[in-house]
C-alpha cells in the first residue's frame, strides 16, 4: 500500500475510533482488532497503526488477556492538538466545565499581561484587527466562533512564551465549549465585548492591567457557567504575595 494512503487511512480510522469512544459506542472496552478491522474495512496493519496512535496519547490501555480498555478522559494527553479537539467533542460534564474555566483563569490573564509587556507592533495590530472583526459580528453569525478564537489565541501567542503558545489548542477548545452556553444571553454578550475591549486596549497601552482585565473577562464566563451547572466559581482574586 502507498505510504501516504496508509497514513491517510490510519488518520481516518483513528478519527472514527475517537468518535465511537466519545459517543460511548464501545463502552469501557474496544472490540478485538479483527472485529474493528472489519467494522472500518481496513487491514489489521492500518488498525494497529490507529490504535498505536491512541495508545501514545494515553487514550487506551492494553492489558494481557483483558483486551484494550478505554481510559478515562481525564487521563488523555491534553497537550496534543488532536487530543484536545477530540476531548472537546464529548458532551461536557460539570467537572470538565469547571476544569475548563480553571484552565482559562490560570493561562489567559497571565498571557495577556505578558502580551502587554512583550507583543510586537505587528502582534498588537493583529489583536486589534481580531477584536474589530469580532465586534462587527452577531453572536449567531457563522463566523463568530472562529473570530472569537482568533482574538483569544492571538493574545496567548503574543505572550512570547513558548509553553503558552502550545496551549492555544486548549484555549480554542475551551471557547468552543463555553461560548455556546454563555453567548446566547444578550447582557453577557455585551459585557463580554466590553471586557474584551478593555483587554485589547490595555495590551495596546502596554499596561499590566491587561491581566486584571482578562481575569474579569474569564470571570464573566465562570459566573454564567456556575449558574447553569451549579459548580463553585473560580475565584479571580490574585493569590497572596509571599516573601
Amino acid at each position: 500500500m502507498d505510504e501516504n494512503k496508509e497514513r491517510s487511512l490510519v488518520a481516518k480510522v483513528m478519527d472514527g475510533l475517537v468518535s465511537g469512544i466519545v459517543e460511548r459506542k464501545y463502552g469501557a472496552m474496544l472490540p478485538p482488532q479483527d472485529i474493528l478491522s472489519k467494522e472500518f474495512d481496513v487491514s489489521r496493519t492500518v488498525m494497529r497503526g490507529a490504535l498505536s496512535m491512541l495508545l501514545i496519547r494515553h487514550m487506551l490501555d492494553v492489558r494481557p488477556k483483558t483486551g484494550t480498555r478505554i481510559r478515562p478522559m481525564s487521563d488523555w494527553r491534553l497537550i496534543d492538538e488532536d487530543v484536545v479537539s477530540w476531548r472537546f467533542r464529548a458532551k461536557p460534564d460539570q467537572t470538565f466545565l469547571r476544569d475548563v474555566i480553571e484552565f482559562r483563569m490560570l493561562i489567559e490573564p497571565r498571557a495577556a499581561a505578558l502580551a502587554a509587556a512583550r507583543a510586537t507592533p505587528d502582534e498588537i495590530a493583529g489583536i486589534r484587527d481580531a477584536f474589530d472583526a469580532l465586534s462587527r459580528l452577531q453572536v449567531g453569525a457563522p463566523e463568530y466562533q472562529a473570530a472569537d478564537e482568533v482574538l483569544h489565541t492571538r493574545i496567548v501567542a503574543a505572550s512570547g512564551n513558548q509553553f503558552f503558545r502550545q496551549m492555544t489548542a486548549i484555549v480554542r477548545g475551551a471557547l468552543v465549549t463555553v461560548n455556546p452556553i454563555v453567548d446566547g444571553i444578550e447582557s453577557v454578550r455585551e459585557a463580554t465585548l466590553a471586557a474584551q475591549k478593555s483587554v485589547v486596549e490595555a495590551i495596546e497601552a502596554k499596561d499590566p492591567a491587561a491581566e486584571a482585565a482578562t481575569r474579569a473577562l474569564v470571570d464573566l464566563a465562570a459566573e454564567e457557567m456556575g449558574r447553569a451547572f451549579s459548580f463553585e466559581r473560580v475565584s479571580s482574586a490574585r493569590p497572596p504575595h509571599r516573601t
